[in-house]
């Protein structure tokens, strides 16, 4: 069976994914910083009759991301590595003029350079596989100017560029960013609190992840709403 890590794995996008991996019989190795919740997700993804490894700890510890692949290999190898954990930089979000700076080297940290770490830490895996990818969950805010996100933004503009050339330099990988656009998460209250509109569960994108996995089209940024209008 083939084997995904996801990061950011206990709810939201994270979650939803590795349940439709799951259904689909990967084995899968989790990761997020709550515990309990990370183990009672894995417990309901074993339902499937997948193996399913959680991990908790923090994407910023060298010596986790060391463990995360270390189960892989356990399981068989890393055929996918999922960055979707991902850290605001301010809860609720601020301009950046009132930006605290450890809440952007945090941003920084979480979203940019721990993926890397844990891309570096996998990549022998990665390469190994057949169908080695990389999927780093990027958003709109990498790409346009909104008001309060630029710290976000910055650190997943800066996650984008790294997708970007390591597509260039591992040419016998897939590596995706894809920007999943809006949809109603934790991270997403916690950064825009008073906005009550309603957004997508993020149920609704992962058909766009697995047309990714299906199609396997050349390494580079997708947004999922084009893929899912696409797919129709």
């Amino acid at each position: 069976m083939p084997v995904a890590i996801i990061t950011g794995a206990s709810k939201g996008l994270g979650r939803a994914l590795a349940g439709a991996l799951a259904a689909r019989g990967w084995d899968l190795v989790l990761d997020a910083r709550t515990t309990e919740v990370l183990r009672e997700t894995a417990a309901e993804l074993e339902a499937h009759g997948t193996r399913v490894t959680a991990v908790s700890g923090d994407v910023t510890d060298a010596g986790h991301r060391t463990e995360l692949v270390a189960a892989a290999e356990k399981l068989g190898g890393v055929d996918l590595l999922v960055s979707n954990a991902s850290a605001l930089g301010a809860e609720p979000l601020v301009r950046l003029d009132a930006l605290p700076l450890e809440g952007l080297r945090r941003a920084l940290e979480v979203n940019v350079v721990a993926a890397l770490g844990l891309v570096q830490e996998a990549l022998p895996l990665l390469r190994a596989s057949e169908s080695g990818t990389v999927i780093t969950v990027s958003s709109d805010a990498a790409a346009e100017a909104y008001g309060t996100w630029g710290g976000y933004g910055a650190s997943k503009a800066a996650l984008d560029q790294l997708a970007a050339v390591l597509g260039e330099e591992e040419p016998g990988l897939r590596v995706w960013a894809v920007d999943p656009g809006d949809m109603a998460t934790d991270l997403y209250a916690a950064a825009v609190p008073d906005d009550d509109d309603p957004r997508p569960a993020p149920a609704g994108v992962v058909p766009a992840f697995l047309r990714l996995l299906d199609e396997r089209p050349a390494s580079g940024r997708y947004a999922a709403l084009s893929l899912l209008v696409e797919g129709r």
